[in-house]
């Protein structure tokens, strides 16, 4: 092969695959979001990601989401990794970009987070969550959140178009009622 067609072919499969990969004009965020109405417990209903090694069914780690909180302008995340004997909190801070409803942060471990809120009426909610490790890798990670189970058909409708449009991996969903058990000591 001619070195000019296997640039040409190189740049179309990178084309190709980027198209798969939604760019950030392309996710709504919601306009009159209010923060603080999403303050509280919420149940992951549907989970859907760009890289399935992110939320593998056999990956013996489960993260969970298990609330929502607000500090001044900022938004805390409350989420619980259990797995075999492994049971750890893990909060994640984001603060307010400018556009109303996206939040920014830094990972612990490196790399960033942003998060937009799609769509809720607050006891609904479509969540983009965008994570680069500190390689630039990006992953994309939707999720349906609701006050309880099930989730209101009108808003499983609207995360299921999300899905086909950018052509996401749907994945196990997990819940936590609780915080880690305390430890044997």
């Amino acid at each position: 092969m001619a070195p000019e067609g296997g640039t040409l072919l190189l740049i179309t499969l990178s084309l190709s695959l980027a198209s798969n990969q939604q760019t950030l004009e392309e996710v709504p965020v919601q306009s009159d979001f209010e923060a603080q109405k999403v303050e509280g417990r919420w149940l992951t209903t549907r989970l859907a990601a760009s890289h399935t090694r992110l939320i593998s069914p056999e990956d013996p780690l489960r993260l969970a989401l298990h609330s929502i909180g607000t500090r001044d302008q900022d938004l805390e995340f409350v989420l619980f990794w259990m797995g075999e004997g492994v049971c750890k909190g893990v909060n994640i801070t984001v603060h307010p970009t400018g556009l109303q409803g996206q939040y920014q942060g830094t990972l612990e471990r490196g790399g960033t987070i942003l998060i937009r809120f799609v769509g809720t009426d607050y006891s609904n909610l479509i969540l983009y969550v965008r994570f680069q490790d500190s390689g630039g890798e990006v992953t994309s990670l939707w999720a349906l959140l609701a006050r309880r189970v099930p989730a209101d058909p009108k808003w499983l409708g609207k995360y299921l178009e999300y899905v086909r449009k950018f052509q996401l991996q749907e994945a196990p969903v997990f819940n936590l009622d609780a915080q880690c058990p305390p430890s044997d000591a």
